[in-house]
């Protein structure tokens, strides 16, 4: 999954880069209007950049919390069968005993 994560924001960046590229040879603008305008591209490739970690982040956690709870309920299920193996084998014990 990072191999796709790196990817896309390779290709993100690239996009980002040829588009900033050619905005500055296209577009009838000052130099001043060109910085602003790359400053602003900037800000917000920066900020989608941000939101994308935050959110392979939040699923990251999710499926963490969700691996543990599994692992908590197999653990609760393995513990009741050895508790039943344990009753069953002191009633079979006691029943040898007897007889």
């Amino acid at each position: 999954m990072p191999e796709k994560t790196n990817s896309k924001a390779t290709y993100f960046l690239v996009g980002l880069g040829i588009g900033s590229l050619i905005s500055i040879l296209f577009a009838p603008k000052s130099g001043e209007e060109v910085r602003e305008s790359l400053t602003r591209k900037a800000k917000e490739g920066s900020e989608y950049a941000r939101n994308k970690v935050r959110e392979l982040t939040e699923q990251d956690e999710d499926l963490i919390d969700r691996g543990n709870q599994m692992i908590t309920h197999k653990q609760e299920q393995i513990a009741t069968a050895i508790d039943a193996g344990r009753e069953a084998y002191q009633r079979e014990k006691s029943k040898a005993h007897v007889a």
